[in-house]
C-alpha cells in the first residue's frame, strides 16, 4: 500500500459504506473494504477483503497488516450467510464480532487509532420526544439490545484503556444506492407499478420518523473520523419528524399517480427525533439535503 492512510470499512458494499468510500477516496485516503463476499463489481481504487471478525487471532493479523488509520463498523454479520438459525445465536455472534474489535483497538498498540462503531435510533426505543446526547436508551428489539451492549461494553473499555473509540448514532437515511428492501425504495417501485392493493395494504412499524439523506450522514462520519475530539457518541439525524403519508404523496406527486393509500402502523410505537446540535457544533457538520431529495433521486432511478 502506499503512505496514504488506510482506513478499513465493515460493510463496504452497502450503501453507506459505497458513499464513505468515495469521499474517503476523495480525501486522499487508501479504502479496505470488508465484505461477505469477493464476486461482485469493484469500486475503483477500494481493495476488499473477505475478513472472519469472529475470529480474533486473524482479525487481529489482518488489521495488523493493514496498519489502519481507523475502522467503521458498518457492517454485522449475517445470520443466512454463518448458517445462524436462530436469533439468540445471531445475537451472540454480532456482539461476539462487534467485542473483538472493541478489544483490537482497546490493546496498548492500537488504542490511538479511532475505531467508530455504529449505533441506532432504535436504541431509544419507542419515544415521541426528542432525544438527545443525555437521553437513557430504552431499547425494545434484539437489534437495539446488541447496539445498546456494544455501546457499553465500548464505554467500558475505553475507560479502562483511554482508546480512541466513539459510537455514532444514526436516525434514518436513505439515496439512491439504498436495496430495494428498505421502505423508500419498496415503496417508490410499488408506485411506479401501480400496485394499487399492494400499496393500500402495507403495514409500517411507524407512521413518522427522522429521515436524512445519506449523503449528509456519511459526510459526518468522514468528520467525526478525521476528529480529533474524544467523544463518547454522536447523534447523526435530521433534528426534523417527517411523516410517511407526506413522503407517499411526494413519490405519487413525482410519478403522476391517483393511487389512494393509508398508512398503519403495525403497532403503537414511535420512533424518535435526534438532536444533532452537539454534532453540528463539534463537527462543524451540518445538513444540505433532505429525505425529499434521496426521493427523487430513487425515484429517478430506471430500475
Amino acid at each position: 500500500m502506499s503512505k496514504k492512510k488506510n482506513i478499513v470499512l465493515t460493510g463496504a458494499l452497502g450503501q453507506d459504506g459505497f458513499i464513505l468510500s468515495k469521499i474517503l477516496l476523495k480525501n486522499g485516503y487508501n479504502v479496505v473494504g470488508i465484505v461477505k463476499n469477493t464476486n461482485f463489481r469493484n469500486l475503483k481504487g477500494i481493495i476488499y477483503k473477505k475478513i472472519n471478525f469472529l475470529d480474533y487471532k486473524k482479525l487481529s493479523i489482518f488489521l495488523d497488516n493493514v496498519k489502519p488509520f481507523g475502522l467503521i463498523n458498518l457492517g454485522t454479520p449475517k445470520a443466512k450467510k454463518l448458517k445462524i438459525k436462530k436469533k439468540k445465536d445471531f445475537y451472540i455472534n454480532n456482539i461476539k464480532a462487534t467485542k473483538n474489535l472493541i478489544n483490537y483497538f482497546s490493546s496498548n498498540s492500537n488504542r490511538n487509532k479511532k475505531l467508530i462503531l455504529i449505533g441506532s435510533s432504535q436504541m431509544y426505543g419507542s419515544n415521541k420526544k426528542i432525544v438527545n446526547l443525555n437521553s437513557k436508551f430504552n431499547p425494545i428489539n434484539s437489534y437495539a439490545k446488541f447496539r445498546v451492549e456494544a455501546y457499553n461494553y465500548m464505554l467500558k473499555k475505553k475507560k479502562k484503556f483511554q482508546s480512541n473509540m466513539v459510537t455514532a448514532i444514526l436516525f434514518n437515511h436513505d439515496s439512491k444506492y439504498r436495496k430495494h428492501k428498505f421502505l423508500i425504495p419498496r415503496l417508490t417501485k410499488l408506485i411506479k407499478q401501480n400496485k394499487y392493493k399492494k400499496l393500500n395494504e402495507i403495514y409500517l412499524e411507524n407512521i413518522s420518523g427522522d429521515f436524512s439523506h445519506a449523503e449528509d450522514i456519511c459526510l459526518g462520519l468522514y468528520k467525526l473520523m478525521i476528529s480529533k475530539k474524544n467523544l463518547n457518541k454522536l447523534i447523526f439525524s435530521s433534528n426534523t419528524k417527517t411523516y410517511i403519508n407526506d413522503i407517499i404523496n411526494y413519490l405519487i406527486k413525482l410519478n403522476k399517480s391517483h393511487l389512494n393509500f393509508n398508512v398503519i402502523p403495525k403497532k403503537n410505537s414511535y420512533t424518535p427525533v435526534g438532536d444533532n446540535s452537539i454534532t453540528k457544533k463539534v463537527l462543524k457538520w451540518r445538513i444540505k439535503k433532505n429525505i425529499f431529495k434521496a426521493a427523487l433521486e430513487i425515484n429517478s432511478l430506471k430500475k
